[in-house]
């Protein structure tokens, strides 16, 4: 395995980790009640699934 020769400087260590991105969460709109979901995930408000209904929807 490899090991660094040298101490990394902080400002480079701090560069590096600012590249370290959160990534925005991916919405859709659901075909039933068109309110936006997280795809490939029963929507929370109407509780359908691929066109069917597969939970309780939230009140």
């Amino acid at each position: 395995m490899a090991v660094p020769k040298r101490k990394m400087s902080r400002s480079n260590t701090r560069s590096r980790r600012a590249q370290w991105k959160a990534a925005a969460v991916a919405l859709v709109d659901c075909p039933q009640c068109r309110q936006r979901k997280r795809p490939h995930v029963a929507c929370p408000s109407c509780g359908t699934y691929n066109r069917r209904q597969v939970i309780e929807p939230s009140a």
